[in-house]
């Protein structure tokens, strides 16, 4: 017997749209920091290298959950909801307080600093969007339908 499942609702459309706009500028920002990073004298090239394989198992995870999450899985919402809107979020927000709260907040204004805080700033808002509307009421109903079948 198969199950056919129900398109998903505008709302949950909006949702995975603006988690891969923010995914797309999360990459963006790690390459940028990453080349910026490759100019510096002295730069550890393995602390780079480990630290761009974290971030590509993260964006592969994150990627994977986001298409569970769009076939209705409410685990999915749930796991997004927690990784992005807690843990993701405070960790995009943190180094830009402290940064203002610091007492030289504002470093040199360079063209890799405005690409990096452009696509941090495309993250954050594209992270809020999509918290946002997967908790609107057409994806509500969405998410509360049961499962055709486990995954």
């Amino acid at each position: 017997m198969t199950t056919t499942l129900a398109p998903a609702p505008p709302s949950v459309d909006r949702a995975y749209i603006a988690l891969g706009i923010a995914l797309l500028a999360g990459v963006t920002e790690a390459v940028l920091r990453t080349a910026a990073q490759l100019e510096e004298q002295g730069v550890d090239i393995g602390s780079l290298a480990t630290g761009l394989a974290i971030r590509v198992l993260i964006y592969l995870v994150v990627a994977a959950v986001m298409l569970r999450m769009r076939a209705g899985r409410r685990w999915a919402r749930t796991a997004l909801t927690v990784g992005l809107g807690t843990v993701g979020l405070v960790s995009l927000l943190v180094e830009p307080l402290a940064a203002l709260l610091s007492a030289n907040p504002v470093g040199p204004v360079t063209l890799d600093a405005v690409a990096i805080g452009t696509a941090r700033s495309v993250h954050v808002i594209a992270v809020i969007v999509a918290l946002v509307s997967m908790y609107r009421r057409d994806a509500r109903v969405y998410f509360r339908r049961p499962a055709p079948h486990p995954a």
